[in-house]
This record gives structure tokens, C-alpha cells and sequence, in this order.
């Protein structure tokens, strides 16, 4: 094993680090919007709301994330109206292909998390604040959801560990992120074993940042108070939030 070229790898896979985290956060971001509406309607009681949700996250859920990329980069193209319209000028570039694969991919996983919080918010507390006359969109923002998401945080961690990992499949459709630079490297040094050591050394790296923030904002939620002496980072990064 070269460990100087496993060095030199790094160094250069490093430059797809942003194109991976681009994708990465914009994936979260718009399925956490599209999943926290669709949720609670997934929690209703309401067969009109609940099974087309249903349908929807059985079928983002049932089927790999490469077959949904590769319908929607190679698929789209082959509609009609897709090519004649505004949308080919999105859908001809591979980012918003794997962006839009990601994305709907992340909400039906966040979607199924969230549902679970959503039902187990004590019905008394729903009860007492249609009391008090709260309306139900205010219910929903300011003591259903922030109950909610508190319980499910390990979880949505864990979604959000592994779109991370999801990401690397970018390079399928020509994007150049940590594993299509990977590739290109393999091509040009014939050694694959050390740049996909190099490769996965990064991604490990980024997913222990991502599990250290979520630890980092559990401790927050929770009010308890990190350990001073294990981990004085944390409370460094706590009291600046």
C-alpha cells in the first residue's frame, strides 16, 4: 500500500468535497420542507390525506435511489413536453437531475420519521392547547412538531448520515463529486485500493462531523449540560448557539 499516494489522493478528492456537500445540503433542505407538511398528513386520520402520502413514500422507499436518478436523468430527457419546455434547461444538467433524485428520495424517508414523532406527541397536550384556543396551524408549529422532531432527531441524524453516503452515487450521472473524481483518479493511476482508501477516509470524516453536530444540537435540545471535561468543544460550540 502507497501511503504517499493515498496522501496525494486526498488532496485531490478534497476539491469534490463541496460539489458533495452542495448536493448533500440542498437535498435536506428541500426534503425537510417537502416532508414536514406531507407528515402530518401522513399522521391524519383521513384516508384522502394519508394514503396518497402513503403511496408516495412506498414508492421512494421500495425502489433504489440509483433506479430513481437514473429514470429522472435518463427518463426526463425522453419525454416530449419535458424537451420542449422551460424544464429541459434543469433537467439537461446533471446536478439538478441527482438534486431533484435526492431530494424526493430524502423526503419520503423524513416524512416516515417524522410521522412517528407526530404520533407520539401526548394526545393531553394537543387537548389542552385547543383549550386554551390555540388554532390548529399554531398547534402544529408550536407544540406538535417542536415534540416531535426532539423525539426523532437519532433518526432524522441518521437520514442525514446516510444522504451523505447516497451522494457518491452523483457520479453515475458524470458529476464530478468525492467518487467521480475518484474514478477519474483510478483511471489516470491504475490504483484503485489506496484513492478509494482515500475516497473513504473523506466520507468518514464528513459523516463524523455530521453525527458530532447532531450530538451537538441532542445536548442542546435536551438542556443537559456536555461533559467539561470529555468534551469542551461541545459546550464552546453550545454556549456560541
Amino acid at each position: 500500500m502507497d501511503i504517499a499516494l493515498i496522501t496525494e489522493s486526498i488532496e485531490t478528492l478534497l476539491g469534490g468535497v463541496v460539489l458533495t456537500l452542495e448536493l448533500t445540503i440542498l437535498s435536506l433542505l428541500i426534503g425537510f420542507g417537502l416532508s414536514v407538511p406531507l407528515a402530518f398528513m401522513r399522521a391524519s386520520r383521513s384516508q384522502w390525506l394519508s394514503m396518497p402520502v402513503l403511496a408516495y413514500t412506498y414508492v421512494f422507499r421500495g425502489t433504489p435511489l440509483l433506479v430513481q436518478l437514473f429514470l429522472i436523468y435518463y427518463g426526463l430527457s425522453q419525454l416530449a413536453f419535458v424537451r420542449e419546455s422551460f424544464l429541459w434547461l434543469l433537467f439537461r444538467d446533471p446536478f439538478y437531475c441527482a438534486l431533484l433524485a435526492f431530494s424526493l428520495n430524502s423526503a419520503a424517508y423524513t416524512i416516515e420519521v417524522f410521522r412517528g414523532g407526530i404520533q407520539s406527541v401526548p394526545p393531553g397536550l394537543v387537548e389542552a392547547a385547543q383549550a386554551i384556543g390555540l388554532s390548529p396551524t399554531k398547534i402544529r408549529l408550536r407544540i406538535v412538531f417542536p415534540l416531535a422532531f426532539r423525539t426523532v432527531l437519532p433518526s432524522y441524524a441518521n437520514e442525514v448520515v446516510g444522504m451523505i453516503k447516497a451522494s457518491s452515487l452523483a457520479s453515475t450521472v458524470t458529476l464530478l463529486e468525492i467518487t467521480g473524481l475518484a474514478r477519474k483518479l483510478v483511471s489516470e493511476t491504475f490504483a484503485p485500493y489506496e484513492v478509494f482508501i482515500a475516497a473513504g477516509a473523506i466520507y468518514l470524516g464528513l459523516t463524523f462531523l455530521a453525527s458530532r453536530l447532531f450530538n451537538l444540537i441532542e445536548l442542546h435540545l435536551s438542556g443537559a449540560p456536555p461533559d467539561k471535561a470529555r468534551f469542551p468543544w461541545l459546550l464552546k460550540l453550545r454556549q456560541a448557539l
